[in-house]
């Protein structure tokens, strides 16, 4: 049967992750099946490379990955950038004075590559706490970072690529517009359910804790596997995507095949052209194998 698309881009959280983020064993076995026939399967997420590593080493991967939500597409095993969206630094100052306005430690997320490092964390002055979610984060991923009183202090302007926080979703309503009327044209904003641990999960309701992301207007995941389809000479209109959050709307609306997860929120539901189950349900697996059996 003569294959109909090149690359699979697929997403990490609420995709190949289970919601207690592991990777099942059908979702292993169908990537393998997928590469068998041809494949390439393209992991694309929000994560920094060294947020995913552990993940990128269950599944084998060895072609190119799109981290940091598309702004940067990185080597899958060494993790060396090569290629990134860098933000205006006119941009980040601005943002990043926004946030701590609002008495949100700003989240800094630089080229790794080129830095050594992956976050700034600038907490003003008045040395603004670290938020407990993202501590957690910090530690689990082994995530290094480095604390500054101001944004003019960092030694890498040219070297960021996205500018967050994290907070309850009820504080970043104000904050995403304030972003936006900042970023105009020039950015991308997204704001999603953040990843907690599991017993920040059991004292919050699912959601509660966000991540408010502002990125380069070019930088988006769909940019990301663009940029690695044309390493492979490979046809846009030959790319499916998979995803469930609003970071993913890009790939999935303009992808050759737009695939939801049971779980998609409801914007990405509308945009996909299919749905499969959910991220609990090895959604993945079963779209993969709709995929090879020609049915989509």
């Amino acid at each position: 049967m003569k294959r109909k698309y090149d690359i699979l881009a697929m997403d990490l959280d609420g995709t190949l992750l289970r919601s207690d983020g592991t990777v099942s064993p059908a979702s292993i076995a169908a990537i393998n099946r997928a590469r068998l026939a041809g494949l390439r399967v393209i992991v694309c997420t929000g994560r920094g490379w060294v947020e995913c590593r552990h993940i990128l080493e269950q599944i084998n991967q060895t072609d190119p990955v799109v981290v940091a939500g598309g702004a940067i597409v990185a080597e899958a095993q060494s993790g060396r950038t090569l290629h990134r969206f860098s933000m205006h630094e006119d941009l980040v100052q601005t943002a990043v004075r926004a946030l701590l306005v609002r008495q949100h430690a700003a989240l800094v997320l630089k080229d790794p590559s080129e830095a050594g490092y992956e976050y700034l964390v600038i907490h003003g002055e008045n040395r603004l706490p670290l938020d407990p979610v993202t501590t957690w984060w910090f530690q689990r991923m082994n995530v290094r970072a480095r604390f500054l009183d101001s944004i003019h202090q960092d030694e890498h302007p040219e070297h960021t690529v996205r500018v967050g926080a994290c907070a309850p979703s009820g504080q970043l309503h104000e904050i995403e517009q304030t972003l936006a009327d900042i970023a105009g044209s020039r950015g991308v904003i997204h704001n999603f359910p953040a990843v907690v641990a599991p017993k920040e999960a059991t004292h919050h309701v699912r959601g509660m804790m966000h991540i408010i992301e502002l990125f380069d207007a070019d930088a988006t995941k769909w940019s990301g596997i663009n940029n690695v389809a044309r390493r492979f000479n490979i046809d846009p209109h030959r790319i499916a995507a998979i995803g469930d959050e609003v970071n993913d709307l890009a790939m999935i609306t303009q992808a050759g095949l737009g695939i939801a997860m049971g779980n998609a929120v409801p914007r990405v539901q509308a945009a996909a052209t299919r749905q499969t189950a959910t991220n609990n349900e090895d959604g993945l697996a079963k779209a993969i194998d709709k995929m090879l059996e020609g049915e989509w």
